[in-house]
């Protein structure tokens, strides 16, 4: 893909997230990233991920947030620049913020602001202070939130071109800390503004914000009939495009609203709403408790670079090429056989055309579950994106591994996924090496050797096993 072409994916999925549409943006990503990889161009790669993990967190897929956060820092690690570590700053206070840790999140943001400034990146500098407004309002000191919205305003005014939307998002911090210092009167002039303004007809979720906003300024004014108005408007919006995070934010402040009123009918029909978001929620992220108690563990996982891939959450190539050259070392001297076993999944390509990107990544998600369940614990598989993965073995014999290989494809066989009222089949082409009686020492080697048996595989026609003797 030429240099164009990836630019104008790299914008196509910046337009899609500012605007909100945060299922089309995951589609975008994953065509991105597709195109980065085969061009080897670290800027596509990571443009994909940060915006995978921003979209995925907007809509409350916290784990695939953060398997996408993951990917990130680790691919940063090695390949990105100042600017990308910028922007690794931002996500990073999207888990600390998550797991409420919020010290951990202003020193986050601090960092950011001070790289922002010494790059001249004015808008994420503003978007830093905003977020640093955010958590100083949540621990009630909304006097330094007005200062550090404040100061967003500033840098916004800085950035250039001027970006309109980018005021907004910080007026929409100082109206927010006016209102806790109980200043109305100069709270309603920003709120009354910004609530008809007519940018917002492009931005939804600024849009869903400040009509929450405006809900909170009216109770506060204890104009209570209006503010639910404005609370079942921003609740509508948020619906609109499954922004979870912002709706349940949204639902608490109605219940509470609704108790206030002493509205028993209407509380409790919102309630029961709110009940069935945390349910829907519960569902989305695997479980919400083991997705909190798991959270600091995974930053600090995430912080260190982890060893797994960001997808499917078996080893990445780096650990399984680091792992595999210890045990083919150790091997020359104990006489150990050690066989790679490659398998990749068949007409990966035609199924994400048909059904996208993301049925496609549910596939490989499933055949690294299936796959991993039919090794032993102590051997070793890695996936090397895409859909090609790599099983290590210890102490088996060629032909005990051409036998794994077989329940191994079995087991891809068995898959039956369902999509669109219809079960799709899977099969995978297999190619098999061993270490050669220790003379084979390196694991690029060694992978060498079963992709080519797997390339014999697929060009006997696929779904098969070649052994490489």
């Amino acid at each position: 893909m030429e240099k164009e072409e990836l630019v104008s994916l790299q914008q196509k999925v910046l337009k899609l997230r500012v605007e909100g549409k945060y299922e089309e943006t995951i589609e975008a990503c994953f065509q991105l990233l597709e195109a980065g990889i085969a061009a080897n161009d670290p800027k596509s790669i990571l443009t994909a991920h940060i915006n995978n993990a921003a979209s995925f967190y907007c809509i409350g897929a916290i784990e695939d947030a953060f398997h996408s956060i993951d990917a990130y820092v680790d691919y940063c690690t090695d390949n990105g620049d100042e600017d990308d570590k910028l922007n690794g700053y931002n996500v990073l206070f999207l888990l600390h913020e998550y797991s409420k840790d919020y010290e951990k999140a202003k020193k986050t943001l601090a960092r950011a602001i001070k790289l922002g400034k010494t790059l001249e990146h004015y808008n994420i500098v503003s978007n830093a202070y905003s977020n640093y407004s955010s958590i100083l309002a949540i621990e009630n000191d909304f006097e330094n939130a007005l200062s550090m919205a404040e100061k967003g305003l500033e840098a916004a005014k800085l950035h250039d071109p001027r970006t309109p939307i980018l005021e907004f998002r910080v007026k929409l911090n100082i109206a927010n800390a006016l209102i806790g210092m109980n200043d109305l009167e100069a709270a309603e002039q920003f709120v009354i503004e910004m609530v008809d303004d007519p940018l917002l007809d492009s931005f939804i979720r600024e849009k869903t914000q400040v009509h929450d906003l405006y809900g909170r300024f009216l109770m506060k004014k204890k104009i209570y009939p209006e503010a639910l108005q404005a609370y079942d408007k921003a609740k509508e919006l948020a619906e609109s495009y499954n922004d979870r995070n912002l709706l349940k934010g949204i639902l608490e402040k109605r219940c509470e609203l609704c108790e206030v009123m002493g509205d028993v009918q209407r509380g409790y029909k919102a309630q029961k709403v709110y009940i069935d978001l945390l349910s829907d929620l519960h569902q989305h992220e695997v479980t919400m408790t083991a997705v909190k108690l798991g959270v600091k563990h995974r930053i600090s996982t995430i912080e260190r670079r982890a060893n797994t891939d960001f997808l499917t959450g078996l080893y990445n190539r780096s650990y399984t090429e680091t792992t595999t050259d210890k045990w083919l070392a150790e091997a020359v001297t104990k006489g150990e056989s050690i066989v790679c076993i490659a398998l990749d999944l068949d007409n990966l390509k035609s199924l994400n055309d048909t059904y996208g990107h993301i049925f496609g990544d549910q596939i490989i998600k499933k055949i690294g579950q299936v796959c991993v369940s039919q090794i032993r614990s102590g051997d070793l598989m890695g996936r090397f994106g895409g859909d090609e993965f790599a099983i290590i073995l210890r102490d088996l014999s060629i032909e005990e591994a051409q036998h794994k290989a077989e329940n191994l494809l079995e087991a891809v066989r068995s898959i039956k996924i369902q999509k669109d009222g219809i079960y799709i089949s899977l099969t995978a082409s297999v190619g098999v090496a061993d270490n050669a009686n220790g003379t084979i020492r390196t694991f690029t080697d060694l992978f060498h050797q079963a992709d080519i048996a797997l390339y014999q595989a697929k060009q006997e026609g696929k779904n098969r096993i070649c052994t490489m003797s």
